[in-house]
């Protein structure tokens, strides 16, 4: 039985797919689900994939068969065909490459150039997932698909995207004066994606997680009317913490399906607060997706910044394993216990990595309106290789920001307002300092384009040619 690596070999390789490291090792093969040696055996199809850091993170790249270059190339096979892949250690670090659908794991490459062979049977049809199984390399890009059959040509269609745009910022208030808002939000239950393979039932306000940004102006008159269609399953509610008065709306808003109620608060300090679902079971329907935030700008509104961006940090607690594929229930005891199953932001795994990274540019100032639906842990927020400008703790906005930031602390239910300027082109990993929460979903990119500075940051490494870095 082997060891569990100690948990900084399990959190690193993640953060590594920026940086590069270096390991040795030795050639093995290995077969599965066939009856004899793989010498008995004449693959019907073969294939070459040569691991790979670079711009793209950690990759498996083609080499040759139609392939070459490309990474983390689909793979395409007749049904009942014997496969073999190839797999050679063109970085220095350790992996291995896993087909679990056919019960094929590779031997560990460690070294340049070592090798490793797994050789299997194609003996059912789909859409499969080719991996590297070693904690966090997955996660850091080294993933792919297998076709197997004519039937299966085409990826089959996934579920919903829940995922909310970070960019999706309504516009500054500005320097009006308070006026009547009216906002409508509909609750949503939704089968969405939680991670490629896997989908779950989400509870949404309009279909994403998080719910919409509210922004409003201190003094404000609002008047919320909050939908919950015919279809639904359950009665949902508001409560923004935003407001003064029992439950924060809830009180008057526990809405059941087929209705809908409205209320009318007066926005009397300003702040980034969250808001979500306040019905029994509020853990449940907080977890399941239901929180968002509302903004009340102070008189005269925020200082001008060149971008705005809307992150919110939530829990999952799933029936099947973290990366399990196929529709993913609510487990009710891993809430009581607080064991979740997946950290997101934005609702779903690769949310802000694979579908909506944040973009900048050298020189930009970027403000994050940043909270935690939660239901149960604190973050510690966190922009690898950047210092936030200006922090304004607990969404307070009338406080002085407390500058040169590298950590914030930010509880479930709480915000925060940051701040920081872009100096040097990249891509910079959005974490929660608790890194192992990287092993389960938590990461996202704000990739920064733009001349470098080499007065701020340089290096001697230079990049093999054609290495994609």
């Amino acid at each position: 039985m082997r060891r569990s690596p100690p948990l900084s070999v399990r959190v690193y390789p993640v953060l590594l797919a920026l940086l590069l490291f270096a390991a040795g090792g030795a050639a093995r093969a290995q077969t599965s689900n066939l009856p004899n040696s793989p010498a008995s055996y004449r693959p019907d199809v073969s294939f070459t994939l040569k691991t790979h850091i670079g711009a793209k993170g950690m990759t498996f790249r083609g080499v040759g068969n139609g392939i070459d270059g490309v990474d983390n190339p689909t793979l395409k096979v007749p049904a009942g065909a014997v496969v073999q892949i190839t797999l050679i250690d063109g970085d220095g670090a350790e992996h291995d490459i896993s087909v679990p659908e056919f019960n094929a794991l590779s031997n560990h490459v460690i070294g340049m150039n070592a090798s490793s062979v797994i050789v299997f049977r194609a003996d059912k049809a789909g859409n499969f997932d080719y991996f590297c199984t070693l904690p966090g390399h997955r996660q850091a890009g080294m993933e792919g698909k297998l076709i197997v059959g004519e039937a299966a040509a085409a990826l089959a269609v996934e579920a919903a995207d829940i995922s909310r745009d970070p960019a999706e910022v309504p516009l500054p208030v500005g320097a009006r004066a308070p006026k009547q808002v009216h906002f409508t939000l509909t609750t949503e239950e939704v089968q969405g994606r939680l991670a490629d393979g896997t989908s779950y039932t989400y509870w949404t306000f309009d279909g994403k997680v998080p719910g919409p940004l509210l922004r409003v102006r201190v003094d404000d008159s609002v008047t919320l009317t909050l939908k919950n269609p015919a279809g639904s399953h359950m009665i949902h509610s508001i409560d923004l913490h935003a407001v003064t008065g029992p439950g924060g709306g809830a009180a008057v808003m526990q809405v059941p399906p087929g209705q809908e109620r409205s209320f009318t608060f007066k926005a009397l300090k300003p702040g980034l607060y969250v808001y979500h679902c306040a019905t029994p079971m509020v853990a449940e329907h907080i977890s399941n997706g239901m929180y968002g935030m509302i903004l009340v700008e102070p008189a005269g509104g925020l200082p001008k910044v060149d971008k705005e961006f809307y992150v919110m940090q939530g829990e999952l607690y799933t029936t099947g394993a973290y990366g399990q594929r196929g529709h993913q229930e609510f487990d009710v005891n891993k809430l009581l216990d607080e064991h979740p199953t997946y950290f997101v932001f934005n609702g779903e795994v690769g949310a802000l990595t694979k579908y909506h990274p944040l973009h900048a540019k050298v020189g930009d100032t970027a403000r994050i309106f940043f909270g935690v639906g939660g239901p149960s842990f604190t973050s510690s927020f966190h922009v690898i290789g950047e210092i936030m400008d200006r922090v304004y703790e607990w969404g307070s906005l009338v406080s002085p920001p407390v500058r040169d930031v590298q950590t914030v602390s930010v509880p479930p239910g709480g915000a925060v307002m940051v701040e920081l300027t872009s100096e040097m082109p990249g891509k910079y990993l959005l974490v929660d300092h608790a890194l192992s929460r990287l092993e389960r979903g938590l990461v996202g990119y704000l990739e920064v384009s733009g001349p470098a500075n080499p007065a701020i940051y340089k290096s001697d490494y230079a990049p093999a040619p054609g290495s994609g870095h």
